[in-house]
């Protein structure tokens, strides 16, 4: 006879396979499946998604990540901006021509994905 954690194993290993492979019918079947292996009602698990949201980004990763999206952006042209990040607070220094300029960098920094916050020193340039 199977022990009971066994079978709960088992049982969560198939669900998560089936969700992962998309399928509606496999789906639903997982859930049930779930709910049965932990003791849970079914409804818990209608329309579960598994997300990785809250993944820790590295620093540096970050900081790829925002050089990235400023040096892609025709406006920006971030190349020219230093970005230093210290625990996913981004700071930007240098010079751009107008404030809106600055305010869009800012905004694009703030989109990155694990960036907490946006300490903006960037600089208008005098021409």
């Amino acid at each position: 006879m199977k022990s009971k954690r066994t079978t709960g194993n088992f049982a969560t290993a198939l669900a998560v396979g089936a969700v992962l492979s998309g399928s509606a019918t496999a789906q639903a079947a997982s859930y049930a499946t779930l709910a049965d292996a932990h003791s849970r009602p079914a409804a818990a698990y209608r329309g579960a998604r598994f997300s990785f949201a809250d993944k820790h980004l590295s620093d540096d990763s970050i900081h790829d990540l925002v050089k990235r999206k400023l040096a892609n952006d025709p406006d920006v042209k971030g190349g020219a901006l230093e970005i230093e990040v210290k625990d996913a607070v981004v700071t930007l220094r240098g010079k751009v021509e107008t404030d809106k300029l600055k305010q869009k960098a800012e905004r694009l920094a703030k989109k990155v994905s694990g960036v907490k916050k946006v300490v903006n020193e960037i600089q208008l340039s005098t021409k």
